[in-house]
C-alpha cells in the first residue's frame, strides 16, 4: 500500500519561508518523477514543481521560478520543496505525488497519482 505524507507547511507571513517536506512508502521511490502540487479554495490544483527520477531535471511554473527549489533524496524516499519569498497569492493546501501516467504535458496533475492529504501554506500580508 502507497503511502504519501507530507509536512512543513504553516503560517508564515509574507517575504518569509518554509520548506516542506514528502516521504513515500510503499513504492521504489526512486522509479517515479515527483511532483509538488497546491490547491487554493474554489481553484484547480495546478503544478507547482516537479522532479525527474534522479533529479536532474525540473520544472517550475512560472510564478514560482527563482522563489522554489525542488529536491529529493531517493536513499530516504523523501521529497522537498524550499520556498523562499513567500506571497499570500502561494496560500493554499500543498500536495506531493508521484507521476504514475506519460503523455501528459510536464507537471500536469492529471499525470500523477499516490496524493497525500496535504499540507497547508498560509502566507500572511
Amino acid at each position: 500500500q502507497v503511502q504519501v505524507v507530507e509536512s512543513g507547511g504553516g503560517l508564515v507571513q509574507a517575504g518569509g519561508s518554509l520548506r516542506l517536506s514528502c516521504t513515500a512508502s510503499g513504492l521504489t521511490f526512486a522509479n517515479y518523477a515527483m511532483g509538488w502540487f497546491r490547491q487554493a479554495p474554489g481553484k484547480e490544483r495546478e503544478g507547482v514543481s516537479c522532479i525527474n527520477w534522479r533529479g536532474a531535471s525540473t520544472y517550475y511554473s512560472d510564478s514560482n521560478k527563482g522563489r522554489f527549489t525542488i529536491s529529493r533524496d531517493n536513499a530516504k524516499n523523501a521529497l522537498y520543496l524550499q520556498m523562499n519569498s513567500l506571497k499570500p497569492e502561494d496560500t493554499a493546501m500543498y500536495y506531493c505525488a508521484a507521476q504514475i501516467r506519460r503523455g501528459y504535458n510536464e507537471c500536469d496533475a492529471r499525470a500523477f497519482g499516490y496524493w497525500g492529504q496535504g499540507t497547508q501554506v498560509t502566507v500572511s500580508s
